[in-house]
């Protein structure tokens, strides 16, 4: 896991509730080794033959029962590590296949799964030109980054011209690119409109069991795509959620993937599901919080007792509505403070409001910023009750930003 990770303490919780020795293989060990319950292997995440090679060697020193990639950047090399090391994982290429998004479009579509026009642009295209052959609306997006970093709609030609320099600067930025190797082409793709649903789920031997199936109540039509709320379990009628289930399932068989965690974005567009994305790991940032599977165990539990050989049969997802709200951020600038905090805390519902960004940090709204304000999360008899106690909590919520 990279230092920067959401999920460094959920996942270390969880190998220390199953008695499990860890080895955490990151970018820098200071940041993580006071944490960690065994011990922090250090490498360069972006230099897979190095990494390997570290990995193999400390393998010989305390070989490894699995290797597990809990974000993004890290699904790759844990697929690489764990071919290398002959343990069950899902096949390189079908990782590398969820890292690009312009190559699993093509997977898709060759799998004759239902989804947008696309086309893949050079950076080094006229954007006045290809802005007169596109069809809009449209949306463009990096190939590579994830948390809606850099996707843009736009609506006509002169969007298009500026949402492509837009998208461009955020791929010249360092941070961004670092360890991503496809930053020279922008991704153009049908906007799809419709509710979107986020499905978290875990693949047993190419079958797709449902951990949760979440709705985002708010509309998520650009020209930038913030997510908020997350509310599960889905309110749709059955036969809409079986369908969701079958095309999510339907898109890890294209993708080629197997084995372990899968996070899917879909939108309900004409009357049917469209994947708008597939990735080899949980939820992201602190959402998996929402979830808790037979007496209270973590997904993050869930996913290591799968990668260890061991049962989750038992473990079907709580019988209450859960949900959580990426606090959005309203405008950038310097963070001084956030106001209101015990007073959404005090809604009925509501479990815990977790401020992510200290005051005197920058704060960066999307489409060049990658991280929210905070999470809340909320527990309710019904779902509907769910989305009105974070609503409330997030409305007694103040932002100050210079």
């Amino acid at each position: 896991m990279p230092t920067t990770s959401y999920k460094a303490a959920a996942f270390l919780e969880a190998a220390a509730a199953l008695s499990v020795e860890v080895v955490v293989g990151t970018d820098r060990r200071q940041a993580l080794e006071a944490a960690s319950p065994g011990h922090t292997l250090a490498f360069d995440l972006a230099d897979t033959a190095a990494s390997l090679h570290a990995i193999r060697r400390e393998a010989v020193r305390t070989p490894f029962a699995a290797v597990l990639g809990v974000d993004d950047e890290t699904t790759l090399l844990a697929s690489e590590a764990s071919r290398a090391l002959g343990l069950p994982h899902n096949a390189p290429d079908a990782i590398r296949a969820t890292r690009d998004k312009h190559v699993m479009r093509e997977r898709l579509a060759a799998a004759g799964r239902p989804g947008p026009r696309f086309r893949l642009v050079s950076r080094a295209a006229d954007p006045a030109q290809i802005a007169g052959e596109v069809d809009y609306p449209c949306v463009l997006k990096p190939v590579a980054l994830s948390a809606g970093r850099g996707v843009i709609r736009v609506d006509d030609p002169p969007g298009f011209v500026a949402a492509f320099a837009r998208v461009s600067s955020i791929l010249d930025d360092r941070d961004a690119a670092r360890g991503l190797g496809v930053t020279e082409h922008v991704l153009v793709e049908q906007f799809l409109s419709g509710e979107e649903l986020a499905l978290e789920g875990l693949l047993v031997g190419g079958r797709l069991e449902t951990l949760a199936l979440f709705d985002k109540p708010d509309p998520l039509e650009g020209p930038f795509f913030e997510e908020t709320l997350l509310v599960t379990p889905s309110r749709k009628a059955p036969q809409v959620v079986r369908a969701v289930v079958d095309e999510a399932e339907l898109g890890c068989r294209a993708l080629g993937l197997e084995d372990g965690p899968v996070h899917a974005e879909l939108r309900l567009d004409r009357g049917r599901p469209w994947i708008v994305e597939i990735a080899a790991r949980t939820i992201g940032g602190l959402c998996s919080r929402a979830l808790r599977f037979g007496a209270g165990v973590s997904i993050e539990e869930l996913v290591l007792r799968h990668a260890l050989g061991r049962s989750t049969d038992h473990l079907a997802r709580e019988r209450r509505a859960a949900g959580a709200m990426m606090m959005p951020i309203p405008r950038g600038g310097i963070l001084r403070a956030v106001h209101g905090v015990d007073a959404a805390r005090a809604v009925p519902g509501i479990e815990e409001v977790h401020v992510a960004i200290h005051p005197g940090a920058e704060v960066v709204p999307l489409p060049e910023g990658h991280r929210y304000l905070g999470f809340i999360f909320a527990r309710a008899d019904r779902p509907a009750d769910v989305e009105v106690a974070l609503r409330r909590a997030h409305a007694s919520l103040s932002f100050a930003i210079d």
